[in-house]
């Protein structure tokens, strides 16, 4: 099976080279929003029913918090399901868990107080797809996400008509961009890759988050069982409570439970590697 990161990335890239051949389409933030919908409606199956919704009518403000929404349901989800699975091996990833837990519940207070209807949490297919077999996994798959809802924020705000909203979006946008960051720096990537973030479509948001949404109705995935092979901590390597150990030149790395352990030389005592 392949990696669920590397269908993901790919499910964008699809989406970027079809839309570049539809440059109509891409004339205008509005124009965009309405024919990704129309799009969605034309294509979507039971397993896309929450993103349907979501984009069912795109265009006002309350249609685009659901949109965001749908995401940090998305999100949330993953790390309470994916951390649940796996046990606790990175406290960080608890705080970014826990963010997005506040971002659903205020996303939904926001989306009440306007009057509209908040969507609910969708059947999603993480562990199905492998993205809970290991903490590398788990990882990589958390790295897409996050840098996807990066662009996912920079590409719905300006659609946002009420400045107090855009406002309000972009807090929530800096955060995620802190969690990709860390994500890319303990997966091995660059933390801060460009000076620019690119803005992402509706369209090519739904594209790449299609393949975790699952049909409602069905049976859950099994939780995997396997034991996960990375592990991130804090000891006398990591010089400043990033979870990440400083070599040398002070460059980050990750140390795997592996190359932690003791071994016996060939006295039989014991030496650390």
């Amino acid at each position: 099976m392949r990696p669920f990161h590397e269908v993901i990335l790919d499910a964008v890239v699809e989406e970027r080279t079809r839309a570049t051949s539809r440059r109509g389409f891409l004339s205008g933030a509005g124009k965009r929003a309405g024919a990704g919908a129309l799009a969605l409606a034309a294509t979507a199956g039971p397993a896309m029913l929450g993103l349907k919704q979501t984009m069912a009518q795109a265009g006002s403000d309350i249609d685009i918090l659901n949109y965001a929404l749908t995401l940090e349901h998305l999100e949330y989800a993953f790390y309470r399901d994916g951390l649940a699975a796996l046990g606790v091996f990175d406290s960080l990833l608890d705080d970014v868990r826990d963010h997005e837990d506040v971002h659903v519940d205020t996303l939904i207070q926001v989306i009440s107080s306007l009057g509209g209807t908040p969507v609910t949490e969708q059947c999603y297919t993480f562990a199905a797809r492998g993205a809970f077999d290991s903490q590398d996994a788990f990882l990589d798959t958390a790295r897409v996400l996050e840098n996807t809802g990066v662009m996912a924020y920079t590409g719905a705000l300006a659609m946002i008509q009420s400045p107090e909203l855009q406002t309000a979006g972009a807090t929530i946008a800096t955060v995620e961009a802190r969690h990709a960051s860390y994500l890319n720096l303990i997966t091995g990537f660059n933390p801060f890759p460009a000076a620019f973030d690119d803005p992402a479509t509706m369209q090519e948001i739904l594209a790449a988050a299609s393949p975790f949404f699952g049909d409602r109705g069905g049976d859950p995935a099994p939780v995997p069982t396997e034991t996960p092979r990375r592990i991130i901590r804090n000891d006398d390597g990591d010089d400043d409570g990033n979870g990440a150990d400083d070599d040398d030149d002070g460059d980050r790395v990750i140390r795997d439970r592996a190359s932690d352990e003791e071994d016996e030389d060939e006295d039989g005592d014991s030496v650390r590697t």
